[in-house]
């Protein structure tokens, strides 16, 4: 098929927009050339771990004369470079610049360091090491059913350098062809193109099959995905499928199939039509450090969304409304991250109020989402520069910034700009922003402008927005102003924490609990209510504990996002009755919204079997989540 270039239009226009540096968290010289396509040829070598092949670069030329292209590499092998077919000189950094990785320096000869406007490409040869953050690869032992090798790939925020040299910054968008030979099925964040061929592969094995896709609609490097393993499908919409292991398919089929359309049919009609043909889900193995990543085409979610009683599915509501604000509109840079998550959870909570018919649910969610986002704040401290919508990230991992703040307070701000423009107004600014930056990457900055523009002529509106302090609300750590939400669904789930709450101070309560309790709430009211007793000035005991997880059902739970909170509250109790069960759960399931509390507690508890827990499973987790585990016993033994 033809390749289609990301628009002169789309690179100019970036290009011009460009203050250096926007990006502080790339080595990249992006603005004297901008990668326009990326063909990788790769092939996936399970014995050895690794990916090998050759990646090869457009590039446009964006500063006449510049004698050199600068790329972003991280535990990579660098094992040739060509242009035009001829070697070309290059260096890679014999010292890593932390926490940034080690730049590649190609030297630019004769025709190719000229004056002229044309393209550059780059014929790069590399193969991945064991130290690559981005993969995961795991044994047939760490799989469902112990048949196959799994290999997935996670390259937010700043992993996908340590696959291959590229611009590693969301701020540069590139269309992608990926050739991927593998003896499994493979998918990867485009739409598949075939032919697939069996063949050997350049080491010699039999049985590899290539398998092509291409990504027609310019795309960040941290969107780059790869999955290869024992897989199978199932159809859950008209425009959907779910990928996962054999095993898995008919409970997947299952959770997703009731909403996924209704859900892209409600966003569309709040911003546009879908511009990515397909939206599928890939389950991938319990090690999956998020909850979801939005990979283009296949989201990328963890199996914990499998809850048997559809519960979690808002994560896929998550997901799927990145496919606009993220993946068509990006952030600039992790310092905007706020302007990918908070759009996205704002949109999300817009489908849960579409869906159910009420606004009630959604801010039944913001109230969750208020809980994370005081969670996060504590972590860190209300002062800490993490906290702010905007924080300073320069020298910084973006990993170690990773929390719900982005997410709850940028989508509180935007949640404010609705209730203070009012929902007529605000939804027609929410299609024109899209639009407006649709195939592009923005700042915070151009934000407020584009905001500020579009309601110019209305003057109530441009005092309104005009009266914000915009410094304020960009760069004031910890709290915004809490909103005033509907706590209609909440209320209930605080009148029950109550009574709890009263039993374990007064011997002279009333309150006998009953399953009955709980009757008419749903998993994330359960959620609410156990939320409500985590950090209580007197923790419960642990004798009410279990009288807890006996009565309610909670300690047999199948729903990750239950349990997980319900171990929370007995390990601030010391009700030894869930170490054990804290420490299994943490050998099965590898996503860090579960794994950083559970840890946490749990080494205030029994060190000794926390350190254990962490030592057995450390092969188990995703290289992001292992190191702020690690992060986690550092900070431990230092208070």
């Amino acid at each position: 098929m033809a390749i289609r270039y990301a628009p002169e239009s789309v690179v100019k226009e970036a290009a011009a927009s460009i203050h250096q540096p926007r990006d502080p968290n790339t080595l990249a010289n992006y603005n004297a050339w901008r990668t326009k396509h990326t063909t990788a040829d790769f092939e996936i070598d399970f014995d050895a771990k690794r990916l090998k092949g050759t990646v090869h670069l457009t590039l446009a030329r964006l500063a006449k004369g510049e004698k050199k292209v600068v790329l972003d590499t991280s535990y990579l092998d660098v094992l040739g470079v060509k242009i035009g077919g001829s070697q070309a000189r290059f260096d890679v950094s014999t010292s890593r610049m932390e926490p940034y990785g080690s730049p590649l320096t190609i030297s630019l000869d004769g025709q190719h360091g000229s004056d002229t406007d044309s393209d550059l490409t780059l014929s790069i040869g590399v193969q991945t090491t064991k130290d690559c953050t981005a993969l995961q690869w795991l044994t047939p032992a760490q799989t469902s059913n112990k048949k196959h090798p799994y290999m997935f790939s996670q390259c937010q925020a700043i992993h996908a350098r340590s696959l291959f040299p590229c611009q590693d910054t969301p701020d540069v968008k590139s269309t992608y062809t990926f050739n991927i030979r593998s003896p499994l099925p493979v998918l990867a964040s485009g739409l598949p193109t075939g032919p697939k061929d069996f063949s050997p592969g350049s080491n010699g094995k039999p049985g590899t099959l290539l398998y092509t896709f291409h990504q027609a609609i310019p795309m960040p490097s941290y969107l780059f995905a790869l999955a290869s393993g024992d897989l199978a499908c199932a159809s859950i919409g008209p425009r959907s499928t779910v990928w996962t292991g054999p095993e898995e398919l008919k409970a997947s089929q299952w959770e997703f199939e009731k909403d996924t359309e209704a859900y892209i049919q409600a966003a569309e009609k709040i911003v546009y039509p879908y511009a990515w043909t397909t939206y599928n889900v890939l389950v991938l193995p319990p090690s999956f450090p998020y909850g979801g990543m939005e990979n283009p085409v296949y989201t990328f979610a963890t199996p914990t969304v499998v809850s048997g009683d559809r519960e979690n599915v808002d994560v896929i509501a998550h997901e799927l409304s990145h496919s606009w604000s993220g993946n068509l509109v990006s952030n600039a840079s992790w310092e905007h991250f706020w302007l990918n998550e908070g759009w996205t959870t704002y949109l999300e909570r817009r489908l849960q109020a579409a869906i159910h018919g009420s606004d009630q649910h959604r801010d039944f969610s913001a109230i969750i989402g208020w809980k994370a986002l005081s969670d996060s704040i504590a972590q860190f401290g209300e002062d800490h520069n993490f906290t702010k919508l905007i924080p300073d990230l320069k020298g910084q991992d973006p990993d170690d910034a990773f929390s719900s703040i982005p997410y709850e307070k940028g989508f509180v701000f935007l949640y404010q700009l609705e209730k203070l423009l009012g929902m007529e107004k605000w939804d027609k600014f929410i299609p024109h922003y899209f639009t407006t930056y649709k195939q592009r990457s923005v700042d915070s900055f151009e934000f407020k402008a584009t905001l500020l523009s579009f309601f110019s002529s209305d003057a109530d509106v441009s005092k309104k927005l005009n009266d914000i302090d915009w410094d304020e609300k960009f760069y004031k750590p910890g709290f915004p102003p809490k909103p005033d939400f509907d706590t209609t669904l909440a209320d209930q789930c605080y009148e029950l924490a109550d009574k709890w709450t009263k039993l374990n101070v007064d011997e002279t309560s009333k309150f006998a609990p009953s399953e009955n309790d709980i009757d008419g709430f749903t998993a994330n009211q359960s959620v609410v209510f156990l939320e409500a007793l985590q950090g209580i000035d007197k923790p419960l005991s642990p004798e009410l504990v279990d009288l807890m997880g006996q009565r309610y059902g909670y300690a047999q739970s199948k729903n990750v996002e239950l349990v997980t909170r319900y171990f929370v509250v007995g390990l601030q109790a010391g009700a030894k009755s869930v170490y054990q069960p804290t420490a299994e759960l943490l050998g099965k399931v590898g996503r860090m919204k579960f794994v950083r509390p559970l840890y946490k507690e749990l080494m205030k508890r029994d060190y000794e079997l926390a350190q254990k827990t962490f030592q057995d499973n450390s092969d188990f987790y995703h290289p992001i989540c292992r190191g702020m585990v690690e992060k986690l016993f550092e900070k431990h033994a230092k208070a």
